[in-house]
């Protein structure tokens, strides 16, 4: 498994250097490994930084708290999930490009930068890279069959936009105000604290 995901690993940075982007510069995007997840998670992967470059510093002000953040790291850790390499080679490929635009400097979240990168590869190279990934579209494009867990979950959110609906084990005020729908950007809100089955 690890020597399908180094494979597929280098066939991407050499897709993305015909594109003009290269990943492999440790002067201008830092030292980049990648490796299998040890934790078992329902997320696709991860990029993890380390060693924050303070010519990139930034500090937010929200109300009388100061926040401090970096656009650009020099070490990036990127993690696959093992149940993604079960996936089609292509799927698997969308989610280390999603993970390597993260350790391009100001990447390091969801925001434009990201998205005009996202939008640059799919364009130019055919793939499907997205902010969040769905296991059972892409277990059926890989011919698998999809089990969905039945979980009791105690806290139901809904964006106010387009009504989808969120469902979470905890729940954290901060949630709400800091992060937006996923699919249309739209505000949170809280509908019930009562549990919930969910498949």
């Amino acid at each position: 498994m690890e020597e399908k995901l180094n494979q597929l690993y280098q066939e991407c940075l050499n897709e993305l250097k015909l594109i003009g982007i290269n990943l492999e510069n440790n002067k201008e995007i830092g030292k980049i490994d990648i490796a299998l997840a040890n934790r078992k998670t329902k997320r696709y992967g991860c990029c993890k930084q380390e060693e924050p470059d303070k010519k990139y510093k930034i500090v937010e002000r929200r109300g009388y708290k100061k926040f401090i953040k970096y656009e650009k790291y020099q070490m990036h850790h990127i993690e696959i999930s093992k149940w993604v390499m079960q996936l089609d080679d292509s799927i698997i490929k969308n989610t280390i490009f999603h993970e390597l635009i993260h350790c391009i400097p100001y990447c390091n979240n969801h925001g434009e930068q990201f998205k005009k990168y996202a939008n640059y590869i799919n364009q130019k190279l055919g793939y499907n890279i997205k902010r969040v990934g769905d296991p059972k579209e892409d277990y059926e494009k890989s011919n698998l069959p999809f089990q969905e867990e039945n979980k009791t979950y105690k806290y139901k959110i809904q964006c106010q936009k387009c009504g989808q609906e969120i469902y979470r084990q905890r729940f954290n005020a901060k949630l709400i105000k800091k992060y937006r729908c996923g699919k249309c950007g739209g505000t949170l809100e809280l509908l019930s604290k009562t549990v919930n089955n969910y498949t």
